[in-house]
């Protein structure tokens, strides 16, 4: 059961790093070549995170000034749910 708590923990923050990745390439990304070694890993960020940050980004759109607040929305809520599924898997182990 350790071992599911910490598989879970490990895949959250793996999420949350992909989630930062995707802020920074949205300010430096179009600085990139689209032929560009990077290609690759960056059509994985997206492909990772589109599917979180777009019914947010349906929900909330961007305000007027051209910012995004979706990633930041998407940060509190995946913390709120590891909180809560890393809450029931202690309970389910005590």
């Amino acid at each position: 059961m350790r071992l599911l708590l910490r598989s879970v923990d490990i895949f959250f923050n793996i999420l949350y790093l992909i989630l930062l990745i995707r802020v920074i390439l949205s300010w430096v990304g179009r600085g990139i070549p689209y032929n560009s070694r990077w290609r690759g890993l960056i059509t994985f960020v997206y492909s990772v995170t589109e599917p979180i940050l777009r019914p947010i980004r349906q929900i909330i759109p961007s305000s007027g000034m051209g910012i995004d607040f979706s990633p930041l929305i998407a940060f509190m809520l995946l913390g709120f749910i590891r909180r809560i599924i890393m809450s029931l898997l202690t309970s389910l182990m005590f």
